[in-house]
């Protein structure tokens, strides 16, 4: 456990069309380097936060995935779904660990995770 971490943003998401021209791009720009999970993820760390890219099809509008740490995930759950927010995927396992995903009371949608 971080105390420091806990009820902090750690992870953004972003879609991408193509997460190739994507990866070509900030690696570019901004020098951030990426480890790909499959055909359709990519992480990346800036020197200071982590996020990645999911493919995306269709019309995209910005809507990146903010992702707060938890270091009691049921517990931040139950505390979420108290407040108000609506869970729209429930806890589920991912390669680093596990998370759950919410809106609150405007739409927003983020994301809560854990090891």
């Amino acid at each position: 456990m971080n105390p420091a971490l806990n009820q902090a943003i750690c992870y953004i998401e972003f879609p991408a069309h193509d997460l190739v021209a994507t990866k070509d791009f900030y690696q570019q720009a901004f020098g951030w380097s990426f480890e790909d999970y499959g055909p359709d993820y990519t992480s990346f760390v800036d020197g200071r936060i982590a996020g990645g890219f999911f493919k995306a099809d269709g019309l995209i509008v910005s809507h990146p995935l903010v992702v707060i740490w938890a270091d009691d995930l049921e517990e931040s759950l139950r505390v979420v779904e108290q407040a108000g927010g609506i869970i729209t995927k429930p806890i589920f396992s991912y390669p680093s660990g596990r998370r759950f995903h919410f809106t609150d009371p405007t739409g927003n949608e983020l994301a809560v995770c854990s090891a």
